[in-house]
């Protein structure tokens, strides 16, 4: 699975929304470095965001082997004591798609830090490949077209609705879908699956 040109577009567009919003939002956004709100449970994650969260790790692997091999540390680790509650397939990390699988992953790994977290920094250590969902989450934004406006609920302590509705981050849902198509996958993961090198089980065999 490669990741599709236009994904830099669609990186690009996200960076200049949430710049944006939080610039008409001031201190509504709590967001800062060393916030980790967001990093806690699991969450799923598209076909596109894996794409672009491997391209990433091979860049740092040929960058930093040190700091690649730290974070597959970290994904190995939370894999180890989440695999075998997985609700889905634990050996490519598609997540089931029954109700019974959703339902399941309402209450799975909800507690646990996201592998990418650093926790001695409370940085992301791949920041500049993170999913859609870590791209938006803060200001508000509607997570799929016409869907309800949400946001952080460290931000926008006090605002009303009006004042809320003023610093939406537009999300270009369009470009996004096309690009999850041209992966050729439709199914979802989550994070720590798509921290490991191509080719490799969770358990760290070839």
């Amino acid at each position: 699975m490669s990741l599709p040109a236009g994904d830099a577009e669609l990186v690009q567009i996200l960076d200049a929304s949430l710049a944006d919003a939080a610039r008409r939002a001031g201190t509504w956004l709590a967001c800062k470095p060393g916030c980790t709100e967001c990093c806690k449970g699991a969450f799923p994650i598209t076909a596109l965001d894996a794409a672009r969260l491997r391209a990433g790790m091979d860049v740092l692997r040929a960058a930093d082997p040190e700091a690649a091999q730290r974070i597959e540390g970290r994904a190995r680790a939370w894999l180890a004591a989440y695999r075998a509650e997985f609700p889905g397939d634990p050996e490519t990390g598609l997540l089931g798609a029954s109700d019974e699988d959703q339902a399941h992953f309402e209450d799975f790994a909800n507690d646990a830090p996201c592998p990418a977290l650093n926790l001695a920094t409370g940085l992301c250590d791949v920041y500049a490949w993170r999913p859609v969902m870590c791209q938006v989450f803060g200001p508000p934004t509607r997570m799929e077209p016409g869907g309800a406006l949400g946001c952080c609920e460290l931000c926008f302590v006090g605002a009303s609705e009006t004042e809320i509705a003023a610093c939406e981050m537009p999300v270009p849902h369009e470009l996004q879908a096309r690009l999850i198509a041209e992966t050729g996958q439709s199914g979802e993961t989550v994070v720590a699956f798509a921290l490991l090198p191509r080719g490799q089980s969770p358990n760290g065999e070839a």
